[in-house]
């Protein structure tokens, strides 16, 4: 009968030697310091859904407390900054005539792309895995598994590919041991994918949830994406196969990186974050985002920090571009992820007051692969009085619009338009509200994509029909009563040109001037050249409303998106008054102020 050496008694190491011995496997579960004393003084405390038990394991130090047979199977289940060294202490171990390296197979359940290369240089028969085990391991000798009724999902296969005599065996034995497996021709894009998941360790280890550490984590996980893209890996598609439980007095509190900072211990995003950044060196490129957070994660565990003890300020600190790249995509990062293996969805938003032509303009020339939509009928509903000129749209209009164009549940959007982002601005706005996380605006427009070289496409163009499901609400509004009280209580900004703002002119609304108590702040103070100033000019310009409640509106609801989002990227978040002065002029009941 097969035996398996497991090296590692963590979280998976320890989750698959218990499997492994419940099924009736042989195992030998390596583990060191307190751990270990834990281990032979009491057994492995296993907690699962079906209760604790304590399951007595054959355990041992290291390679020279197991005399190896030309039937056993190592099983690599270390933090891979350990690899190198665990590797040399086992590769050279005698076994009958002949070394582990050349009579053992080795199966790395590890995180990274390092691993299998550091064992492929000693051992003959390396075998890959991606695994997804949701077991927590903070305490000495015990480990918590909140999955049933698999205990975890792998993905394995012979490294770097192709098929090897001993694979299909070990397969079935960890399928006898509770895990859900599938062998992989080439796993070296199920590697990637767990990678790329793998980079969001340390922002989990590091803060807590919030809007902001998602934004982080989209970007990092985007710029993984595309360096790894460089190098023609093409992260798999992975569904994990396994279902967690809540188990009572045992919650899941964080990943492995959250649990190594837990424990005191070193932190392996050397091999995660770090991994991409030496990916996008190797290449030309940088990985500012993965760079900074693998600093960070270090930085913190040297200072001691608890998992999940920093806070928003801090990750402004480490990440100093977040609020704009949350808001805003340039050019050349648009084109590299056109380029990649999941491209955004780009939908060309052309459209200005008294300019009708918007479709033609799309068609004459526009990002390839955009999608056109038209802001009178699909981002807004049918005028009407104190609704205004563009009401926002019924959800389940919109939800049909966005669909048509191709939005789907976790696939970014990128829109833009040829007039500084002030119309595409409303599709941003509006998408964001209605539930879409990952929406950005093409910063400078067509102008900065055409002055970077890059092509246009003509004509017309679809995409495959999206299954988005929008829920409102996902941003903060305004109704008319509540601008008036904000314009006396807190900020209103009017984001119309000044003149229209102290009612000298009004070309296309009932009453000239503005709501009492509002200030002026037109939107074409956030642009220069037709793109969004620097972020510190932009907090300039906005200095004297941090802080405060704020709420912008402006001729119909379409440039106060724009100023919104260029409140955001100055690190204010702000509600929108829909109607705007459309809606509140046509209600002779409303106040109207003129002048400064």
């Amino acid at each position: 009968m097969t035996r398996y050496v497991v090296i590692g008694g963590g979280a998976v190491g320890a989750t698959l030697a218990a499997e492994l011995h419940e099924a009736g496997r042989q195992v030998v579960l390596v583990a060191r310091g307190a751990n270990l004393e834990a281990l032979r003084a009491r057994g492995l405390r296993y907690v699962t859904p079906r209760g604790a038990a304590t399951i007595e394991l054959p355990v041992a130090g290291g390679p020279d407390e197991v005399e190896l047979h030309s039937d056993d199977v190592l099983v690599l289940a270390t933090k891979s900054q350990d690899t190198e060294e665990v590797v040399r202490a086992w590769a050279w171990r005698p076994v009958g005539e002949s070394t582990a390296a050349s009579e053992l197979p080795i199966v790395l359940l590890q995180n990274g792309l390092e691993n299998e290369r550091v064992a492929l240089r000693r051992f003959a028969a390396v075998f890959g895995a991606v695994v997804w085990v949701p077991t927590s391991h903070l305490a000495a000798g015990e480990v918590v598994s909140p999955a049933e009724p698999a205990a975890g999902a792998l993905w394995l296969g012979a490294y770097p590919s192709g098929d090897h005599p001993r694979l299909a065996g070990i397969a079935e034995d960890f399928r006898a041991s509770r895990f859900h497996v599938e062998v992989v021709e080439d796993v070296r894009p199920w590697k990637a994918a767990k990678l790329v998941s793998n980079t969001l360790n340390a922002l989990d280890a590091l803060y807590p949830p919030s809007p902001l550490r998602e934004a982080a984590a989209r970007i990092t996980r985007q710029e993984a994406e595309l360096v790894l893209g460089v190098h023609g890996l093409t992260p798999a598609d992975v569904t994990k196969a396994v279902v967690v439980h809540d188990i009572p007095g045992h919650d899941r509190r964080g990943g492995s990186t959250w649990q190594s900072l837990h424990r005191g211990g070193a932190p392996e995003t050397d091999y995660l974050n770090g991994e991409i950044v030496l990916q996008a060196r190797l290449s030309g490129r940088s990985a500012p985002y993965n760079a900074a957070l693998a600093e960070r994660v270090q930085r913190a565990a040297a200072e001691g920090v608890s998992p999940s003890g920093l806070d928003d300020a801090d990750l402004l600190a480490t990440l100093p571009d977040l609020p704009r790249r949350s808001v805003l995509v340039e050019p050349s990062e648009l084109q590299d992820l056109l380029a990649a293996s999941r491209p955004p969805l780009v939908l060309d938003v052309r459209w200005a007051l008294g300019d009708p032509a918007g479709h033609d303009h799309y068609r004459a020339g526009h990002v390839p692969g955009a999608v056109y939509v038209d802001l009178d009928t699909e981002l807004a509903a049918p005028p009407g009085g104190v609704e205004g000129r563009h009401p926002l749209p019924e959800l389940t209009d919109l939800q049909a619009a966005a669909r048509r164009w191709g939005v789907t549940a976790g696939r970014p959007v990128v829109v833009y338009d040829d007039n500084g982002g002030t119309a595409a601005a409303r599709a941003w706005w509006l998408l964001r509200w209605a539930g879409v996380k990952d929406v950005r605006i093409l910063d400078g427009a067509l102008k900065s994509w055409r002055e970077n070289g890059f092509v246009l496409s003509t004509g017309d163009e679809t995409a495959e029909p999206g299954d988005v499901e929008l829920s409102p609400g996902h941003l903060p509004t305004l109704s008319a009563d509540e601008a008036a009280v904000l314009a006396d209580k807190g900020v209103l900004l009017d984001a119309r040109a000044a003149e229209r703002f102290r009612g000298e002119v009004e070309p296309v609304d009932p009453r000239a001037g503005h709501i009492p108590g509002a200030r002026s702040a037109p939107t074409a103070g956030n642009l220069r050249d037709g793109a969004f100033l620097p972020t510190e000019e932009l907090r300039a310009r906005f200095a004297d409303v941090r802080g405060s409640d704020v709420g912008v509106y402006c001729g119909s609801g379409v440039t106060a998106a724009h100023q919104i989002a260029a409140l955001a990227v100055a690190g204010v978040d702000a509600a929108l008054y829909p109607g705007s002065w459309s809606a509140w002029s046509s209600d002779p009941e409303r106040p109207v102020e003129t002048g400064e």
